[in-house]
């Protein structure tokens, strides 16, 4: 067979591999289900604001807590401020939130849990480190590195992925103690490859099915800590608009202008819910075990 044929052969697996991940997803309801509502939340976020002529920040006495109708979607806060314009904004600070989070402490969890299974003496100290972390709940570990930082978005970020960091760590620790004792991995090393080669070529492709998933978790968690911390006042700072911040500018005026804390709250609750059904999915179309269990 000749270097063409080859290619042509390699390229046809390939196109066949990414037809079946296409199909296989495609017959995955909750996957499915879960893409689905994060792509229209997403595209909410983005495309919504340019169908409103409010700003999250105009304030207009004469129309305190409207109720929703007319040309208020939502209705207003008791600033006057228009609550439609106010959630989608939000929804723009808790998805980067989100996202930022969830990326940052896949890095770091990667890079720390496969250096901390493949090196016995920095497991040690790296899985104590994280033990300790993991020992304070989540919010309250988030709210004591807030209040030491202070409430700004770039705290907020800073303080999940400290939070988020060691179970990510675990995880991947987890996987490359199982990839590690492999046949090929002992063969590469009696070959005489080195450590990094072995770890970023060679272990790290097989354990990014589980982070993936655990990625997708953490991004749902990240919203809901976010939301309590600004709720909390510890979070993103007023006027700026959050989903939390909003809630809390609706608890006191829960019994007279219940739309304050009925949108925000759906906001929430559906975001975390498609995520929640994406990373459910992923689960089950990365993880082979789960797979063949269910058949």
């Amino acid at each position: 067979m000749t270097e063409e044929q080859l290619n042509v052969l390699k390229s046809d697996m390939k196109k066949k591999h990414r037809n079946l991940l296409v199909k296989r997803f495609l017959s995955n309801k909750l996957a499915l289900s879960g893409s689905i509502i994060m792509i229209v939340i997403i595209l909410l976020a983005i495309i919504a604001p340019f169908f409103t002529s409010f700003t999250p920040y105009e304030l207009d006495a004469m129309k305190r807590l409207k109720a929703p109708g007319g040309e208020h979607f939502f209705g207003t806060d008791n600033y006057g401020r228009d609550l439609f314009s106010r959630v989608v904004h939000g929804a723009r600070v808790s998805l980067m939130i989100g996202f930022a989070v969830a990326i940052i402490t896949s890095i770091l969890g990667m890079i720390i849990g496969l250096y901390s299974a493949y090196f016995k003496k920095l497991d040690g100290v790296l899985m104590r480190i994280s033990d300790g972390l993991m020992a304070f709940p989540a919010i309250l570990l988030a709210i004591a590195i807030m209040a030491s930082l202070g409430p700004r978005l770039e705290n907020v970020i800073i303080a999940l992925t400290i939070v988020f960091t060691p179970s990510v760590a675990r995880t991947v620790r987890s996987a490359v103690l199982v990839v590690k004792e492999q046949t090929y991995v002992e063969a590469l090393r009696a070959q005489g490859a080195s450590s990094s080669r072995i770890i970023w070529l060679n272990i790290a492709p097989n354990v990014l099915s589980p982070l993936i998933v655990q990625a997708t978790f953490i991004f749902a968690d990240s919203i809901i800590i976010e939301a309590a911390l600004s709720f909390l006042g510890a979070g993103i700072p007023a006027p700026d608009p959050s989903w939390g911040n909003l809630l809390y500018d609706g608890k006191t005026v829960i019994f007279n202008a219940w739309w304050m804390t009925l949108f925000p709250g759906i906001a929430i609750m559906l975001t975390v819910f498609g995520l929640n059904l994406f990373g459910d999915g992923l689960r089950d179309l990365l993880d082979p075990h789960n797979n063949k269990a269910k058949k």
